[in-house]
């Protein structure tokens, strides 16, 4: 990946840092603040009052970024629908209960309707107007399977998967966004690596956002994205996956995200048919914390996890899996 490749990167993190200093203690004018559960860890209750729907940050220099990629593919636009349909979606889930003092936020049956309608016609518009057609691959084999009307279910399935994935993994300063930093560096590596330059430019722009969001997110964090920014990434990242057939290797490129979704459903499950609880608290970042982990220590152990989900996904789309 030569310099033109990595513009996007450097203009989506420069651009993020640099609204960094004004659009912060705007949204602390406007109190625009985080809440804190009073049943979370109880080193969490420092973070009440935090600038919270700090994804406006990203939302603005990734998609900056994109444009400066989209020149050289239009479809890049379907990718930033994606980005920025999920990120209106978070935005108004964030007003409602920030802005309105409204815990609960966008009732759930709007929320989910939301995403299932965009979810379909980033559907309709990745596999017809992008003419991606609507086979899937296994990934590191030739086999492809056709859905497809089946097609559209499996991409509103996907995305709705991916968004709420992210958001779960949303509860520790710096986590999410690093999360999205090494899955979507994997992601470029890998279409980039089929010479699918254009999506491989896309997915080191929202990593380019992403690490300029961590100036201010890493611990100790001065804003959170809120749902604003990790809706919007888990948008970016699913239709990335949609456009260039790697659904299938989501769920392990991604491993981290699935991981965190999957303790909350055990979670719910064993207290609904046991009444016991498997974690101490889920998602699984929380167990940790619960168990007496640093913050810092907990979202290391999480990024070093997903580089080696990354890695593997890698060599498994060359061919070649670990011995």
């Amino acid at each position: 990946m030569g310099p033109d490749q990595l513009k996007p990167l450097v203009i989506s993190f420069l651009i993020t840092a640099a609204l960094g200093p004004v659009l912060i203690p705007f949204l602390r004018k406007l109190k625009i603040r985080q809440s804190v559960r009073d049943d979370g860890p109880r080193t969490h209750l420092a973070k009440s009052g935090t600038p919270t729907m700090g994804g406006l940050l990203f939302l603005v220099g990734s998609s900056i970024g994109i444009f400066a990629a989209a020149q050289y593919a239009a479809a890049l636009y379907v990718g930033l629908l994606g980005f920025l349909g999920y990120g209106l979606i978070g935005l108004m889930d964030d007003y409602i209960k920030v802005v309105r003092r409204q815990p609960l936020g966008l009732k759930a049956r709007y929320k989910l309707g939301a995403q299932v309608l965009l979810g379909a016609l980033l559907g309709l518009l990745v596999a017809g107007n992008l003419g991606r057609g609507t086979e899937i691959i296994f990934p590191g084999t030739a086999y492809e399977w056709k859905l497809g009307w089946w097609y559209l279910p499996f991409a509103v399935l996907v995305l709705s998967g991916t968004t709420n994935a992210v958001n779960l993994s949303d509860g520790l300063d710096g986590l999410a966004a690093g999360l999205m930093v090494i899955a979507m560096v994997g992601l470029a590596v890998v279409v980039g690596g089929s010479g699918n330059w254009e999506w491989a430019m896309f997915a080191i722009a929202i990593a380019g956002g992403c690490i300029g969001f961590l100036v201010y997110n890493y611990y100790p964090a001065k804003v959170f994205m809120g749902d604003t920014g990790s809706l919007a990434l888990g948008g970016a990242l699913g239709t990335m996956a949609l456009a260039t057939k790697t659904e299938l290797l989501l769920p392990l490129l991604g491993g981290v995200f699935v991981i965190e979704a999957l303790s909350v459903i055990i979670q719910v499950i064993a207290f609904q048919v046991w009444g016991k609880r498997v974690f101490r608290m889920s998602p699984l970042h929380h167990h940790f914390e619960l168990l007496g982990w640093p913050e810092r220590k907990v979202v290391h152990l999480f990024w070093c996890t997903a580089i080696v989900f990354a890695v593997v996904s890698i060599m498994v789309m060359r061919g070649t899996t670990p011995t």
